[in-house]
């Protein structure tokens, strides 16, 4: 387990960035960060990891394999994401067979656009993202770290990011993660803190969403004249928790409370929807939009 205490940060003689922290990231657990920008969330991610040491304070137990995504990841180098990755790997121990191995097919469930061989300098923010999570994965990490991680991130790279936590979690490592929106700290995080001028407060325990919140399967296909849909980037919808495609349509699992609003988006983006069910106990089921033959 993670722990910091009594953790304070300034620089120099300026004011404190970080004052008394005490936090606790348990293995297993997805532990969020919550707070406004200039609240203090990278420095006291970058602490975590090691790349600052606070003024006052302790960091204890920290993993012996960290893997860091940081909240911009902008390098101006002409080589390749595969020379790049490569190069990481055997930063980090692997020998270069291995890391170039690694780096491939991670950049291919990635989706990078303009495939392993495109210049760093060449990519977008979100590819570049993209090439950010992967040199964080090269070597199966005890504690990644990810600040602001769905930032620039395509629809699909969204669904994979959170399958790579989720596998992260399973294996008994801890994921620590910031983001700015409620609903995702509160759908993925299993406790978060709040963080506010510099001071931390425990706001959870969350409650684990597939297990406590109750949810809704919904299925869309495409319109009734036979035209495939504009795809939207569901996943930055409020709710929304898990997406999969393919080609018939979309599946997604979203919190009851917001399934009315993702089906009014949906419809009045040309989506049909084939099929809304509940997928946790809920005694108390009300009726929503959801009330057509079409719709069940």
């Amino acid at each position: 387990m993670l722990r910091l205490r009594s953790v304070s940060k300034r620089y120099g003689r300026g004011d404190w960035v970080l004052k008394d922290v005490d936090v606790e990231a348990p293995a297993g657990e997805f532990v969020a960060f919550a707070g406004g920008n200039g609240s203090g969330k990278s420095t006291l991610l970058r602490i975590a990891v090691g790349l600052s040491r606070p003024t006052l304070g302790t960091v204890a137990a920290r993993p012996p394999v960290v893997g860091y995504v940081p909240d911009r990841f902008s390098p101006n180098e002409r080589m390749s994401a595969a020379a790049y990755l490569t190069h990481m790997g055997r930063v980090r121990g692997l020998t270069t067979s291995a890391a170039s191995v690694r780096a491939g097919r991670l950049l291919d469930r990635l989706a990078l656009v303009g495939g392993e061989d495109a210049p760093l300098r060449s990519l977008s923010k979100g590819n570049a993202q993209k090439v950010a999570l992967a040199q964080a994965l090269l070597v199966e990490p005890g504690l990644l770290v990810l600040d602001e991680p769905w930032s620039g991130l395509d629809a699909d790279a969204h669904g994979v990011l959170a399958e790579i936590m989720t596998e992260v979690a399973a294996s008994g490592g801890t994921v620590v993660f910031t983001d700015h929106r409620e609903s995702v700290t509160r759908a993925r995080a299993t406790r978060t803190y709040t963080v506010h001028k510099g001071r931390v407060s425990l706001r959870g325990p969350e409650p684990r969403a597939a297990e406590q919140r109750p949810t809704s399967d919904v299925v869309l296909t495409a319109g009734r004249d036979g035209r495939v849909p504009q795809d939207l980037a569901w996943e930055q919808l409020d709710g929304v928790l898990t997406v999969s495609r393919d080609v018939t349509g979309v599946r997604m699992r979203v919190g009851r409370e917001s399934t009315d609003a993702l089906l009014s988006t949906a419809l009045r983006y040309g989506w049909s929807v084939e099929r809304v069910t509940g997928t946790t106990t809920d005694r108390h089921r009300r009726p929503n939009a959801a009330t057509s033959g079409d719709l069940w």
